[in-house]
């Protein structure tokens, strides 16, 4: 029952992805592409999906991602628990390095607030330490900005720097109908759809710091709070592994890696203009999902145009070798399983439950 909710959906909370959608279309239409020759160290290399941006530098290439924790951090701030933001900022920005075939190896933080708070500030650095230790990076930097009068509350954002050798990008180039996707296992809600999650929440009547009703032995902030999984490890050992020969499969076998962040499955429209995707196994929902599609009467599919819903990042692997590659996968992430395969039928994301269908990200 939606106890007086009707029918929530994410747009209703203020975030509308299609309006989102075509903001970043006219911006993205707006810019100039580059300054820099092509050939030169900087010059653009076209990649499609538009996970990470790749630029030339000498024998190799570079990948870059900015991203943020968004209003997450509005949990934290009334939590007081800032442990685990530091985390999400890393992961949101290094997992979509990894759908670009490249190894994250650099870190900078942006932090703005409307006054400074040292030991908000120390609690924040903490988590970006190990944060870096996850995703094997360096912190090269970072800029602390006081707004007063532009900021009312803290936001954490941050730029990844990756490499990979020229030629060894991940593209999507060589998908074909009778690929299989691997599933791998979301830590939880992770850093994309908190706007609705919250409105769920101030409409159950509950706080924060009451039990969570789907695990009652953690706080609902608690669980809330759980820091989106990094998929450095082990997805880079995959990659590093199949290119020099010993991996489970040949590196030119991965077709695909995609993140599942803002706009849920239908992150998988981007990795391809024709082919299409079924969710034939979709992976165990997490609890919390359940309880925020019962509380705010969201339908199927918004819940997975919205949220991770179990999956955070899929792995498109060539059907000959997909058994091997979710086995060394599996050994090292618990959970990891395939889900569903690359089909002829269309430009659009198709799923064992009906309801689900996307034909544009």
């Amino acid at each position: 029952m939606s106890d007086g909710a009707e029918g929530l959906d994410y747009a209703s909370s203020g975030v509308d992805i299609d309006l989102e959608g075509a903001s970043v279309a006219s911006l993205v239409g707006a810019l100039a592409r580059s300054t820099r020759p092509a050939g030169s160290p900087g010059a653009p290399v076209d990649l499609p999906g538009g996970f990470g941006g790749l630029v030339e530098f000498g024998d190799n290439l570079l990948a870059l991602a900015t991203d943020g924790v968004g209003s997450k951090l509005q949990i934290a701030s009334i939590m007081g628990d800032y442990s685990g933001v530091g985390i999400d900022c890393m992961a949101m920005n290094v997992n979509d390095l990894l759908c670009v075939g490249a190894e994250p190896i650099a870190f900078v933080d942006y932090i703005a607030v409307p006054k400074p708070n040292p030991d908000q500030h120390a609690a924040i650095g903490a988590s970006l330490a190990e944060a870096c230790t996850l995703a094997r990076v360096t912190l090269a930097g970072g800029e602390t900005a006081s707004l007063p009068g532009i900021v009312t509350e803290l936001d954490l954002s941050g730029t990844a720097l990756g490499w990979l050798p020229k030629g060894a990008a991940i593209t999507g180039a060589n998908l074909c109908a009778g690929d299989v996707m691997i599933g791998l296992p979301a830590s939880g809600i992770h850093s994309n759809g908190f706007s609705l999650v919250r409105k769920v929440v101030e409409l159950s009547g509950l706080a924060y710091t009451d039990p969570a009703p789907f695990d009652e032995s953690r706080l609902l902030g608690e669980v809330l709070l759980t820091p989106t999984r990094i998929y450095v490890d082990p997805v880079t050992d995959l990659i590093d592994a199949c290119r020099d020969g010993t991996g489970p499969c040949p590196a030119d076998a991965l077709h695909a890696i995609c993140h599942v962040t803002g706009g849920g499955l239908s992150n998988l429209l981007r990795l391809h203009e024709s082919l299409g995707w079924h969710i034939s196994s979709p992976l165990p929902q997490l609890p919390e999902f359940g309880w925020v599609q019962r509380l705010g009467d969201i339908t199927d599919r918004e819940m997975a145009r919205t949220f991770n819903l179990g999956m955070g990042m899929v792995i498109v692997v060539e059907k000959s070798h997909a058994s091997a590659v979710e086995n060394w996968l599996g050994s090292r992430l618990d959970g990891t399983a395939a889900v569903g395969e690359v089909r002829d039928h269309g430009h659009r994301v198709t799923h064992v439950n009906p309801e689900i269908i996307f034909e544009h990200y």
